[in-house]
C-alpha cells in the first residue's frame, strides 16, 4: 500500500508547491526582463503607435524594457503564429484585436482565439467609410444608392484580404445589396490610394482617416461601428443610416496559452494602469482610439462571442473558409 500510496502523495507535493510558487512568480515576474510585445502592422501605423504607448506605460508599472518587435505580414498571421509558439512564461505577448477570428474564419491562420490567454482589452477603433472630398458622394446613401446602379465599379480600399477593415466593408456592401471590388492594401496604402484617384472609397480605422479628414482631403461618410466616432461627432452610424452594420475593433494584450495565472495577473494591472493613466488617455485622443480596459476574464469571454458572431456573418456573407 505504502509503495501505490507514494506517487499520490507526489503529486499532492507538486500540487501544493505549485500553489505556493504562484503568488512568488507574480512579485518575482518581470524581475527587470525585457517582455516583447508583437505588433503586426508597420511602424508609424496608428495601432504600432498606440501598442507603443501602452508599451512605455507597462515598461513604467512593471519596472522592466517592454520592446515592440513589428511582425507584418499575412494580415496578421506572421505574429499570431510567432506568438503563439513561444514559451507560455510571460515574456512574450500580442497586440491583439478581432483580427484573431477573421483570420481564422477566412482561412489564414489554422488556429483561433484559444491559442492565447487573454490579459487585457486596451482600446476601440472605429472602421469609417471614406471618400474624396471632391466626390460627389455627401452622405452614406447616396454613395450605396451609386454602389447599386453601377454594380462593380466601385473599388473600395481596405488593409488587406481578412483584415478588420476588409470584413467591415464586405459586410456594409452585402447589407445593402450592392456589388463592389475589395481592393487590399499594406500599412497605410489605402488611403495613399484613394488620394490619388486610383479607388473611390476606403474603409479604414479612425486614426488612418483623421489627419487626412481634418486637411479636408476626405470626407467621411459612415461609421461602421455601435456608436459614433468621438473624433467625429457629426458622422451618422451605419445602423443610423438604415444599414444594419456594426462592427468595432477592439485591441488588447493576449499571451500562449498556459502561461501562468499569476503572470496573466500581473501584466493584467500594469495594463490597467496604464489605460486608466492621463498620458494615455490624451494619446487616444491625438491618435484616434478610445482606451477602454476589461479585464482578462470579461475580455476572454469578449472574444469567444465576437469570434462567435463573426463566424457567423462571414457565413452569411460568404467570407468563412469551412474549418
Amino acid at each position: 500500500m505504502m509503495k501505490t500510496a507514494r506517487p499520490a502523495l507526489s503529486g499532492i507535493l507538486a500540487l501544493a508547491f505549485a500553489a505556493a510558487a504562484s503568488p512568488a512568480m507574480a512579485q518575482q515576474f518581470p524581475d527587470g526582463k525585457p517582455i516583447e510585445m508583437t505588433v503586426m502592422f508597420g511602424a508609424g501605423s496608428a495601432a504600432d503607435v498606440t501598442a507603443r504607448h501602452l508599451a512605455d506605460g507597462m515598461a513604467k508599472a512593471l519596472g522592466a524594457p517592454v520592446p515592440v518587435v513589428n511582425r507584418t505580414g499575412g494580415g496578421g498571421a506572421a505574429g499570431y503564429t510567432h506568438v503563439s509558439q513561444q514559451k507560455p512564461d510571460g515574456y512574450s505577448i500580442i497586440w491583439n484585436s478581432n483580427s484573431i477570428s477573421t483570420n481564422h474564419h477566412s482561412g489564414i491562420l489554422p488556429f483561433d482565439y484559444t491559442a492565447f490567454d487573454p490579459v487585457a482589452r486596451v482600446s476601440i477603433e472605429t472602421p469609417m467609410l471614406a471618400v474624396r472630398s471632391d466626390a460627389p458622394w455627401k452622405t452614406l446613401k447616396e454613395f450605396i444608392e451609386y454602389v447599386k446602379a453601377n454594380p462593380g465599379k466601385v473599388r473600395i480600399g481596405n488593409s488587406g484580404a481578412g483584415s478588420h477593415t476588409h470584413f467591415a466593408a464586405s459586410a456594409l456592401v452585402a447589407t445593402a445589396k450592392g456589388k463592389v471590388i475589395d481592393v487590399p492594401f499594406g500599412t497605410g496604402q489605402a488611403v495613399v490610394n484613394l488620394l490619388g484617384s486610383r479607388i473611390e472609397a476606403i474603409v479604414q480605422l479612425a486614426p488612418a482617416v483623421i489627419p487626412h479628414a481634418k486637411s479636408g482631403e476626405l470626407r467621411v461618410l459612415a461609421a461602421l461601428s455601435s456608436r459614433r466616432e468621438p473624433a467625429f461627432p457629426n458622422v451618422p452610424t451605419a445602423q443610423e443610416a438604415g444599414y444594419s452594420v456594426a462592427l468595432d475593433m477592439w485591441r488588447g494584450i493576449a499571451v500562449p496559452k498556459g502561461t501562468p495565472k499569476a503572470v496573466v495577473a500581473r501584466l493584467q494591472d500594469a495594463i490597467r494602469k496604464t489605460v486608466e493613466s492621463k498620458e494615455f488617455q490624451e494619446a487616444g485622443k491625438n491618435v484616434g482610439f478610445v482606451p477602454a480596459f476589461m479585464p482578462a476574464d470579461e475580455f476572454g469571454k469578449l472574444i469567444a462571442r465576437d469570434d462567435k458572431k463573426l463566424a457567423e456573418v462571414m457565413t452569411e456573407l460568404g467570407l468563412r473558409k469551412k474549418q
